[in-house]
Protein backbone atom coordinates (compact mmCIF):
# COMPACT_ATOMS: atom_id res chain seq x y z
CA UNK A 1 0.00 0.00 0.00
CA UNK A 2 1.15 3.59 -1.01
CA UNK A 3 1.41 5.15 1.72
CA UNK A 4 1.19 8.79 0.46
CA UNK A 5 -1.87 7.92 -1.86
CA UNK A 6 -3.45 6.68 1.39
CA UNK A 7 -3.37 9.89 3.11
CA UNK A 8 -4.93 11.30 -0.11
CA UNK A 9 -1.55 12.94 -1.92
CA UNK A 10 -0.10 11.74 -5.23
CA UNK A 11 1.54 8.24 -5.82
CA UNK A 12 4.84 8.01 -4.29
CA UNK A 13 7.57 7.83 -7.00
CA UNK A 14 9.94 4.64 -6.02
CA UNK A 15 13.46 6.16 -5.35
CA UNK A 16 17.08 4.64 -4.11
CA UNK A 17 15.65 5.63 -0.61
CA UNK A 18 12.12 4.09 -1.02
CA UNK A 19 10.99 1.51 1.52
CA UNK A 20 8.55 -1.11 1.81
CA UNK A 21 8.29 -1.72 5.54
CA UNK A 22 6.22 -5.05 6.27
CA UNK A 23 3.16 -4.76 9.74
CA UNK A 24 1.29 -6.75 11.15
CA UNK A 25 -2.51 -5.97 11.49
CA UNK A 26 -5.00 -7.60 13.63
CA UNK A 27 -8.56 -7.37 13.48
CA UNK A 28 -10.65 -9.44 15.73
CA UNK A 29 -9.11 -12.74 15.47
CA UNK A 30 -7.46 -12.51 11.95
CA UNK A 31 -3.93 -10.96 11.49
CA UNK A 32 -2.61 -9.66 8.15
CA UNK A 33 0.49 -9.10 6.66
CA UNK A 34 0.18 -5.68 4.72
CA UNK A 35 3.78 -3.98 3.14
CA UNK A 36 3.72 -0.36 2.77
CA UNK A 37 5.18 1.55 0.35
CA UNK A 38 7.34 5.02 2.48
CA UNK A 39 9.63 7.70 1.13
CA UNK A 40 12.72 6.26 3.37
CA UNK A 41 13.55 4.94 6.75
CA UNK A 42 15.75 6.57 8.89
CA UNK A 43 15.88 4.26 11.84
CA UNK A 44 13.43 2.28 13.62
CA UNK A 45 12.89 2.87 17.85
CA UNK A 46 11.00 2.27 20.39
CA UNK A 47 9.72 5.28 22.35
CA UNK A 48 8.87 4.85 26.07
CA UNK A 49 4.91 5.88 27.07
CA UNK A 50 6.57 8.62 29.32
CA UNK A 51 7.30 10.05 25.94
CA UNK A 52 4.01 9.48 24.29
CA UNK A 53 1.49 12.27 24.45
CA UNK A 54 -2.17 12.40 22.86
CA UNK A 55 -2.85 13.35 19.56
CA UNK A 56 -3.39 16.75 18.63
CA UNK A 57 -6.84 18.21 18.13
CA UNK A 58 -5.36 20.17 15.20
CA UNK A 59 -2.72 21.00 12.42
CA UNK A 60 -1.57 17.85 11.14
CA UNK A 61 -1.68 17.07 7.51
CA UNK A 62 -3.20 13.68 7.90
CA UNK A 63 -6.50 12.50 9.21
CA UNK A 64 -6.78 12.88 12.74
CA UNK A 65 -8.00 9.37 13.47
CA UNK A 66 -5.05 7.75 11.50
CA UNK A 67 -2.88 9.45 14.49
CA UNK A 68 -2.24 7.59 17.57
CA UNK A 69 -0.33 10.26 19.47
CA UNK A 70 3.06 12.43 19.24
CA UNK A 71 6.34 10.80 20.30
CA UNK A 72 9.13 12.91 21.48
CA UNK A 73 12.43 11.59 19.87
CA UNK A 74 15.59 13.53 20.57
CA UNK A 75 13.83 16.53 21.25
CA UNK A 76 11.66 16.99 18.47
CA UNK A 77 7.73 15.15 17.83
CA UNK A 78 7.05 12.74 15.65
CA UNK A 79 3.87 11.95 14.56
CA UNK A 80 2.49 8.00 15.78
CA UNK A 81 0.17 6.41 12.90
CA UNK A 82 -2.33 4.06 14.44
CA UNK A 83 -2.03 1.50 12.05
CA UNK A 84 -5.22 -0.58 12.00
CA UNK A 85 -7.50 2.96 11.39
CA UNK A 86 -4.35 3.65 8.61
CA UNK A 87 -4.35 0.09 6.96
CA UNK A 88 -7.71 -1.02 8.10
CA UNK A 89 -8.48 -4.13 5.90
CA UNK A 90 -12.24 -2.94 5.30
CA UNK A 91 -11.33 0.45 4.63
CA UNK A 92 -9.35 -0.41 1.91
CA UNK A 93 -11.27 -3.18 0.21
CA UNK A 94 -13.59 -0.33 -0.04
CA UNK A 95 -10.90 1.55 -1.79
CA UNK A 96 -10.04 -1.30 -3.97
CA UNK A 97 -13.62 -1.42 -5.07
CA UNK A 98 -13.73 2.13 -6.08
CA UNK A 99 -10.91 2.16 -7.60
CA UNK A 100 -12.07 -1.11 -9.83
CA UNK A 101 -15.37 0.33 -10.68
CA UNK A 102 -13.67 3.87 -11.49
CA UNK A 103 -11.32 1.75 -14.10
CA UNK A 104 -14.10 -0.36 -15.47
CA UNK A 105 -16.29 2.77 -16.35
CA UNK A 106 -13.46 4.97 -18.06
CA UNK A 107 -13.90 7.81 -15.29
CA UNK A 108 -10.40 9.69 -15.24
CA UNK A 109 -8.21 10.18 -11.83
CA UNK A 110 -6.89 13.44 -11.41
CA UNK A 111 -2.83 12.00 -9.78
CA UNK A 112 -1.71 15.78 -9.69
CA UNK A 113 0.20 15.31 -12.86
Amino acid sequence: IDLSARFGHAKSEVGKRSCIVIVEVSEGDLRHDIGILVDAVSEVIEIPGSEIEPPPSFGARIRADFISGMGKVAGKFVILLNIGRVLSVDEIALLAQVTTAEAGSGIARNTGA
